[in-house]
């Protein structure tokens, strides 16, 4: 298994150590093809991009791209913040970005207090704890995970699980339906392989991600390869690896509606 592109990485926009054009050269002397710059989204309060600093890291996304010879996607990694599934991804916002990830982060300013205490707060409380939270906690985070998914052009779900709870089969279920990629992210291991068996069954298509916040880990596969030699999960469903890259559902969505 080679990978191909890197969809998740951040850097010192967010609270990654290193700049685009180091990533990009990681990613270039490892071979990749394609690289995502997606720092984490503006509503996350201790490292949110801010929207002034766009246009510097178009800029640096364009000089890094011209001196290391590879697509870089300008991202985000924005943030699920209320039950019904809005990001911090605003339809005016869309215009800037290539990709669009979304995951579910602490330290957020949700939409309101209620969507902070259902989604992430009895979660965390759960997780902290050694456990599962109630089976209406998992209802409440499948159903934002879900509204985002079938609400926002979303291109990969970030980290699934980790931390915040859902019902897998169900969230997947989405994603296939309307092409969002469940991402395996490296950086931490989120799904037992059993989970990502029941995640796999559904059809859904998957990427491998480091989510790396250092050069040196840019294009990191150790946990995934690890995670799917315990898995069943064939890797013809997993479209950014041996020479294969993804078809994202966000630059179909900007043809037609940007």
């Amino acid at each position: 298994m080679k990978l191909t592109a890197d969809y998740h990485t951040h850097t010192p926009y967010s609270h990654g150590k290193n700049t685009v054009l180091e990533n990009a050269a990681a990613a270039k002397s490892k071979g990749l093809e394609e690289l995502a710059i997606t720092d984490h989204g503006f509503n996350h309060l201790l490292f949110g991009l801010k929207r002034k600093k766009l246009t510097c890291l178009r800029d640096e996304i364009e000089n890094a791209q011209k001196a290391c010879g590879i697509k870089i996607y300008m991202g985000m990694e924005s943030n699920l913040i209320s039950l019904d599934g809005r990001t911090d991804m605003k339809a005016s916002d869309l215009e800037f970005f290539d990709i669009y990830l979304c995951g579910i982060h602490e330290v957020l300013r949700y939409a309101s207090f209620s969507d902070a205490y259902n989604i992430m707060l009895k979660n965390y409380l759960a997780y902290k704890a050694g456990k599962k939270p109630s089976k209406k906690v998992i209802e409440n985070t499948t159903r934002a995970y879900v509204e985002a998914v079938k609400n926002n052009p979303i291109d990969i779900l970030t980290h699934i699980n980790y931390k915040c709870f859902c019902d897998l089969k169900e969230v997947a279920k989405v994603c296939a339906d309307y092409g969002t990629y469940i991402e395996i992210n490296t950086k931490k291991r989120h799904v037992s392989p059993e989970e990502l068996n029941l995640i796999a069954s559904t059809g859904v298509r998957f990427v491998i991600d480091s989510d790396a916040h250092s050069a040196d880990r840019v294009g990191d596969t150790k946990i995934a390869e690890q995670l799917l030699s315990e898995a069943s999960v064939p890797l013809e469903q997993i479209d950014n690896i041996d020479g294969r890259l993804p078809d994202f559902r966000f630059a179909r969505y900007k043809i037609r509606n940007l």
